[in-house]
């Protein structure tokens, strides 16, 4: 599995960038998109949005399954990946890139404790 070292991520499979301006980019690990099998629909958030630490925003349905996408910290979600409606298999094809699902601006009292680092989170899914 793909674990880019440069992102953190959540124990719910969820990968975490932080971009320049200080807000978030979202999306699944390679390791979720894996498991969940072709990605047929993707139901996001309206915008904006927010959210506490844990909360359901947003929800992936695959050939196997539907699963649930959590809030990684505490914020506001402020875009989303609008080719996603269109082409939900960019998340099987390119989790880390095309395939990502939004950006949030973290709250000013968000705890970013929860996140793990790449070593933390492949240990996890081995």
């Amino acid at each position: 599995m793909n674990t880019p070292e440069e992102l953190a991520y959540t124990a719910e499979h969820e990968w975490v960038q932080e971009l320049d301006d200080g807000r978030l980019k979202i999306g699944i690990t390679d390791f979720a998109q894996d498991a969940l099998g072709d990605v047929v629909y993707i139901d996001l958030p309206d915008t904006p949005k927010e959210a506490e630490a844990g909360a359901v925003v947003a929800e992936v349905e695959s050939t196997k399954s539907v699963s649930e996408i959590y809030m990684p910290i505490a914020g506001t979600i402020t875009d989303t990946n609008e080719a996603l409606g269109d082409s939900p298999d960019l998340v099987n094809a390119d989790p880390y890139g095309a395939g990502w699902f939004f950006i949030m601006t973290p709250s000013a009292d968000a705890d970013r404790g929860a996140l793990i680092d790449a070593a933390a989170y492949t240990a996890l899914t081995e």
